[in-house]
């Protein structure tokens, strides 16, 4: 599959270290932040009076919105991003503003809430060159390693 011109980007053919095990940390990233996420409405359950109990999935909805354009927009990458050794950068190569953050949230909680969105993104991201998901590929985002881009 040919991969868009980003000249910004580092290229997939000539620097494949950037992309290298991408899609698998971005799995472990995943599994971080669900942990994260779940720890911090059980942190919040009690200041709801334990009704949070009936509107769980709500919760865990909007905390782990909140959780995900707040980290992204502060650092590119998540916690569980940072933690596997991967960021988030937009075209020119830059790390994600507030703006972008919200939009790639909202991309990927589309992607999740439909399954055959979530099944296309994976399918993208195990076999574009740059490992790029459903969201990513509509904003022109790129997930790579952090050592690398020190």
């Amino acid at each position: 599959m040919p991969t868009p011109p980003y000249p910004a980007l580092p290229d997939p053919i000539r620097q494949p270290q950037f992309y290298a095990s991408v899609p698998g940390k971005r799995l472990i990233a995943w599994f971080v932040d669900l942990v994260l996420v779940v720890i911090v409405c059980i942190a919040v359950l009690p200041l709801t009076g334990f009704l949070g109990i009936f509107f769980w999935p709500t919760m865990l909805l909007v905390i782990g919105f909140a959780y995900r354009v707040t980290t992204l927009a502060m650092g590119s990458a998540t916690w569980g991003m940072r933690f596997a050794g991967i960021e988030l950068r937009d075209a020119t190569g830059a790390k994600f503003d507030l703006s972008l953050a919200l939009l790639h949230t909202i991309g990927y909680s589309i992607s999740f809430a439909f399954p055959i969105l979530q099944v296309i993104s994976i399918v993208l991201m195990l076999t574009s060159a740059r490992g790029q998901g459903l969201t990513d590929a509509l904003l022109g985002t790129v997930a790579i390693n952090r050592r690398v881009m020190a």
